[in-house]
């Protein structure tokens, strides 16, 4: 298949507050026609799987990734709409993981057998996880003296959605119990909030177990994928530090670096491809699409490769 790079414009507004500068520094003339992570409503996108791949085919995406959190739900239905709209889809799901002290690496999966019973039994698994830990941070948030807005909680239950640190967040902040509490400490919006208690050291936080990175990559690895690390320098602040990660996770079986983001400087960028050069590993891309009207991941076609030639491998063959 061959990729045919196409133009896309600017800032619709024509405003550059900071994650609009991040957008503006990523955009290219010619973008990449490929965009190889986005997320739907099954996980914290807004669209649906089919709405999500209109929206990548409006931009120009030629190959495209559903890659919804630890879980393959969506693919099915984009598989549909992208045949239909003839853009190309390369089955995919974004591993949640924890490495160390950290507890949010993500490990992107392509080429995975969405229909596989294994992999879904896990990717289950990892959810189930994941609900306990909103479980604990909630009963941590009440004990703390606030009242939760049940019904953001109860609606993401009844769709079948997962509930992450911003929908506790939501909960706190939408209810009118808390208000003054939240003024006087100017956490009265949900970011403030979320920094204030729900990130690792504060007092509403409680980790995630699993999976640790080594076990997410041998589920993709399982189920037929190739497995990238997402964004490193979204996760991981430290030039040396992002180097010394990569080099523990091909001791793993890692396959490439997701290198060119929205977020990713020229010199990051740059740093990145280098290591993945001399290690034989796999270069990709994306925008991380989350819906139109999010405040940073908002635009398939977001981000630079500098000049670079990414290298896609089996994803692209």
């Amino acid at each position: 298949m061959t990729l045919t790079p196409q133009k896309v414009c600017g800032p619709p507004d024509g405003r550059c507050d900071r994650s609009a500068t991040l957008r503006c520094r990523s955009l290219t003339a010619d973008p990449p026609p490929f965009d190889l992570q986005s997320h739907s409503s099954l996980s914290d996108g807004a669209l649906s799987p089919r709405e999500v791949v209109a929206a990548a085919t409006a931009a120009g995406v030629q190959l495209f990734a559903l890659t919804d959190h630890d879980t393959v739900d969506g693919v099915q239905d984009a598989a549909q709409a992208a045949a239909e709209l003839g853009l190309r889809l390369v089955p995919a799901a974004e591993v949640s993981a924890v490495d160390r002290t950290e507890q949010d690496l993500h490990i992107l999966g392509y080429l995975v057998e969405h229909h596989d019973p294994i992999l879904r039994e896990r990717l289950q698994r990892y959810r189930a996880d994941r609900e306990q830990r909103a479980d604990a941070m909630a009963q941590a948030l009440r004990e703390l003296g606030y009242e939760l807005d049940e019904s953001v909680l109860s609606r993401r239950v009844a769709q079948d959605k997962p509930i992450g640190r911003p929908h506790l967040a939501d909960a706190v902040v939408n209810h009118p119990a808390n208000a003054q509490r939240l003024a006087a400490e100017g956490l009265a919006e949900r970011p403030a909030f979320l920094v204030a208690y729900l990130i690792p050291g504060r007092p509403a936080f409680a980790p995630r177990t699993r999976p640790i990175v080594a076990e997410a990559i041998e589920t993709i690895h399982d189920a037929g994928g190739v497995a990238i690390w997402a964004h490193p320098f979204w996760d991981v602040e430290a030039p040396a530090q992002v180097l010394e990660t990569i080099d523990r996770f091909v001791d793993w079986g890692l396959n490439g670096v997701e290198c060119f983001y929205p977020t990713h400087d020229r010199q990051q960028t740059e740093l990145l491809v280098m290591r993945c050069a001399e290690l034989g590993l796999l270069t990709t891309g994306s925008s991380d699409f989350h819906g139109p009207e999010h405040r940073q991941f908002s635009r398939f076609r977001a981000f630079s490769t500098y000049g670079h030639e990414p290298v896609l491998g089996p994803i692209a063959p």
